[in-house]
């Protein structure tokens, strides 16, 4: 008697877990395929955008080494008298704006022409060759042509390139006098790790090239100013100008994110006033955090540039406010310079919005964004 079994011709019962560890190992292979494929990808775009950057950005500081280069040239030319420079400047920086848009003020071609003296070369060749590093840009080098020595200059400049430092990174090393230091140093290795140190704390993002002010004007496009603050603040700072201009009390609204900039650098004020009372312009700056001593100072800093750029001799001195807004407390700040202190007092505060106002109205404000946009997430999830 035959004991073996018939076969059924049904199929036999698979080992589930078999076929699962199949299937995971097989959808592991494809999620590890698709990051490869993903992190190629990637590195592609990255570096075609460093690359680009690179090229517009070594075209751009030759084109302002060369500008500075004629400017010299023309002022040198028999034209002896200190006023033809001063004209000259003037006459070209409102036919190059005119033309060519933002990046061409007076102040700026005095920086171009700097920038030709601090690093003189005998033709193009030479300026691409040894003269200047094509991977540093033009706010580096406004920071390097403050260096009086021409060795500490030539060592911030090369020294900046091959470190790959940010601009932030740059000028932290030239204020801490990094040169001297490692002079002094004979070369001990603690004072290099301890510059290491912060600067890869500075570093820059890849993308960050993308918001170079100085790039962007250079090409003429307009700044989008969405990446200077987070939305919670830009929001804020939409609902403080209505409020303020709401208020009846001389506000004229001037400018919103307005561009001011210093010999090294580019800052943007939150909120601009004119208040045609009181006759002065009021700076308003938004802080997402505790209220320090460099808010005090860059508030400072902005009052001063106003009083020596902007305002006429009709005008009263111009007043800041700064307000922070932390986690669970608002700070408002009036900020006022030292020679204003009485003007304040016994005028400005009959027109200007108390202290607690602002703060009632910020708080209010923020808590009607934070509630609207936990309404639109949670929406969002049960859709």
């Amino acid at each position: 008697m035959n004991n073996r079994k018939k076969k059924t011709g049904l199929p036999r019962k698979s080992n589930g877990k078999s076929c699962k560890r199949n299937k995971m190992t097989a959808d592991g292979k494809d999620h590890a395929a698709y990051n490869r494929l993903y992190q190629d990808i990637r590195r592609i775009i990255q570096e075609a955008r460093q690359k680009a950057y690179r090229s517009v950005n070594f075209a751009m500081v030759s084109a302002y080494w060369n500008i500075g280069l004629l400017i010299v040239e023309e002022e040198q030319h028999g034209k002896e008298r200190a006023e033809y420079g001063a004209y000259l400047v003037q006459n070209l920086s409102k036919k190059l704006t005119a033309e060519f848009g933002k990046g061409f003020t007076e102040q700026n071609l005095r920086n171009f022409r700097q920038f030709y003296i601090k690093f003189p070369a005998k033709n193009q060749e030479d300026l691409i060759r040894y003269t200047l590093r094509s991977e540093l840009s033009w706010s580096h080098y406004r920071l390097i042509m403050r260096v009086e020595k021409p060795q500490a200059r030539s060592y911030y400049m090369n020294e900046a390139a091959a470190q790959n430092w940010s601009v932030r990174a740059l000028e932290r090393q030239i204020n801490s006098h990094y040169y001297e230091r490692i002079l002094a140093s004979r070369g001990d290795r603690k004072v290099a790790a301890e510059a290491k140190q912060y600067t890869d704390q500075l570093a820059e993002k890849p993308e960050d090239f993308i918001k170079d002010p100085y790039v962007l004007e250079f090409l003429n496009l307009n700044p989008d100013f969405s990446y200077l603050e987070k939305e919670i603040e830009q929001a804020l700072i939409g609902k403080l100008q209505q409020f303020l201009l709401e208020l009846g009390k001389g506000f004229s609204f001037v400018a919103r994110q307005q561009r001011i900039n210093t010999e090294t650098s580019p800052f943007y004020i939150d909120l601009v006033f004119y208040n045609y009372l009181l006759k002065c312009f009021v700076l308003i700056d938004l802080k997402t955090g505790k209220l320090t001593h460099q808010d005090i100072g860059q508030m400072d800093m902005y009052m001063r540039l106003y009083e020596d750029k902007i305002r006429t001799e009709s005008d009263n001195p111009t007043i800041g406010i700064i307000l922070c807004t932390e986690k669970d407390e608002t700070v408002v700040k009036y900020s006022i310079l030292e020679e204003s202190r009485t003007l304040f007092a016994s005028k400005y505060k009959l027109y200007l919005p108390t202290e607690q106002e602002l703060i009632e109205e910020l708080e209010r404000e923020k808590a009607l964004i934070l509630r609207t946009r936990a309404e639109l997430l949670t929406k969002g999830k049960q859709s």
